[in-house]
């Protein structure tokens, strides 16, 4: 079948300093396509993307479209060109409605003919079989109406190729088949799709194509259907890996922590926490699941001693003295010495969890500045474990001296959680410890989670991959609005279950199954 290109790049590499992001890069978008792009951190998908987008300008090498060689240097050259990008973190004013954000900052009259735009956008919707309120503020939407004003918003712009970076992170299973419904729409209309993703299963239903990119070189593409996870992971990292999560049985489990009806009130005086209440039990991983925003970050931060309650109780069981702690109102540093610890992998890594302009080595140390010991002696320790990690979660890095800040995303996310596992916790909370990371770093985490585990540590997971959480815990808390919606187990449950769970407004009785 002879199929129309519509975008070509000819050798296109970007370096930043003496590192190269992308290296001669050739590879062809068809029209009428979805293709995928793969890769480990690090590979260069995203700043390949950025090139295309006008966000970066390529050192070298040529964007051909429709047969001619374009300039992109900013998204509104992009734009001439019908190519909109919608990336993880939308753009969106949150003090306009859907309609104002679509037409903002279009040229043309200073007066805007609102009806004339509003009609327009139905019409879209209409056709892609798009749902949202057009008259509702952004503020008041979910992540999922966010996105769809985000799509609508490049195609009321006139895009023809449309670039979406991890679109389904924070989706339920139904609003995920909903957008791939859309997807498919476009491009039977005629747009190319370019997706980048670490979702394989997501990856085999959904394009049509994969183009694998392995330490910013274009290895090659493949047609998904005659292709597997285990093709794609081993063009990715250049050898066979196995992916199986391999679950064992809990032995031996004993209450390690108990929440009683905690609740937590924000400033603005809305309850983010409301009557909390579960059992995390030693040797099994508890999953946590729910939609960004539904209270998982205040539930953990809430039993690390990070944010206030306004009723409850945090119950620590200790397993060497036998006695029981009420962990509500201590501090992070008394909590440290009861043997619980935290693992919090926030969006903002360099924030709450490392230092940037620290090098691999004394983020290491940082848990022990306070011990009262001169720590320019003690070295030796922390080092070593900085070795350990780099090599076993394979980090990207020059050395070990190595300043955080100056690795890729993926890789300081690994530092982080490498460090957490280490510190010999009996409480172990993990939030989105593989977030950004590809599916080979992915499954090295679970493997080291599914130890704790079997080390008798009790393991709380926060995940937005419903697939993992199935496959890797035992019980999974599902959380809706800062409430419990339900606790099903695991190895029976499904995801259409749990995305029903997320979504559920008329909590009732959240009993365990």
């Amino acid at each position: 079948m002879n199929r129309q290109v519509a975008i070509e790049l000819k050798n296109i590499s970007k370096s930043f300093g003496s590192v190269y992001a992308n290296k001669d890069i050739s590879m062809c978008v068809y029209q009428g396509e979805i293709l995928s792009i793969l890769g480990e951190n690090g590979s260069g998908k995203t700043t390949l993307m950025n090139m295309i987008s006008g966000i970066y300008y390529p050192d070298s090498g040529h964007i051909i479209i429709d047969g001619e060689e374009a300039v992109i240097s900013s998204p509104k050259d992009a734009f001439k060109y019908n190519i909109g990008m919608i990336h993880q973190h939308f753009k969106l004013v949150d003090v306009f409605s859907a309609v104002e954000n679509i037409i903002l900052g279009l040229s043309g009259s200073s007066i805007l003919n609102m009806a004339a735009a509003t009609k327009k956008v139905k019409e879209i919707c209409d056709k892609y079989g798009f749902v949202v309120d057009l008259n509702k503020k952004i503020y008041e939407m979910s992540v999922s109406e966010k996105q769809t004003v985000e799509i609508i918003k490049v195609i009321y712009r006139g895009a023809n190729i449309l670039i979406l970076d991890e679109p389904t992170a924070v989706l339920t299973p139904q609003e995920t088949q909903k957008l791939f419904s859309i997807l498919r729409k476009m491009r039977d209309d005629g747009k190319s799709i370019v997706i980048i993703t670490h979702k394989l299963h997501e990856v085999l239903s959904l394009s049509d194509r994969v183009a694998v990119l392995r330490k910013g070189e274009y290895i090659g593409d493949v047609e998904t259907k005659q292709t597997n996870e285990a093709q794609l992971t081993e063009m990715m990292v250049g050898k066979k890996v196995e992916l199986n999560i391999e679950r064992s049985e809990p032995v031996n489990t004993v209450e390690r922590l108990e929440v009683k009806g905690i609740s937590c009130i924000n400033r603005d005086g809305i309850k983010i926490l409301d009557n909390i209440s579960f059992v995390a039990n030693s040797g099994e991983i508890l999953g946590i699941a729910g939609i960004a925003g539904s209270g998982q970050r205040e539930l953990l931060e809430s039993i690390a001693g990070l944010q206030k309650l306004n009723g409850g109780e945090i119950l620590y069981h200790d397993p060497k003295t036998g006695f029981t702690e009420n962990l509500r109102d201590k501090s992070p540093v008394r909590i440290k010495e009861l043997g619980v610890r935290l693992s919090f992998v926030p969006e903002d890594r360099l924030g709450m969890g490392l230092v940037g302009n620290m090098d691999i080595v004394d983020n290491m140390m940082l848990r022990s500045y306070k011990k009262g010991k001169s720590f320019f002696l003690e070295r030796k320790q922390p080092k070593n474990l900085a070795l350990k990690i780099i090599n076993d979660l394979e980090v990207v890095t020059p050395n070990e001296n190595t300043p955080v800040r100056r690795l890729s995303g993926g890789n300081v996310q690994k530092v982080l959680v490498g460090r957490e596992i280490a510190s010999n916790p009996t409480v172990l909370m993990a939030a989105y410890p593989v977030r950004g990371l590809d599916i080979n770093s992915s499954h090295l985490i679970y493997n080291l989670l599914n130890k704790q585990k079997e080390n008798g540590v009790a393991v709380i997971f926060v995940g937005e991959d419903l697939d993992v959480l199935i496959d890797l815990c035992d019980r999974i808390l599902v959380i809706c609005a800062g409430g419990i919606s339900g606790i099903v187990d695991a190895r029976s449950t499904t995801k259409e279950e749990i995305g029903l769970l997320m979504t559920k407004t008329n909590r009732g009785d959240a009993n365990e199954s």
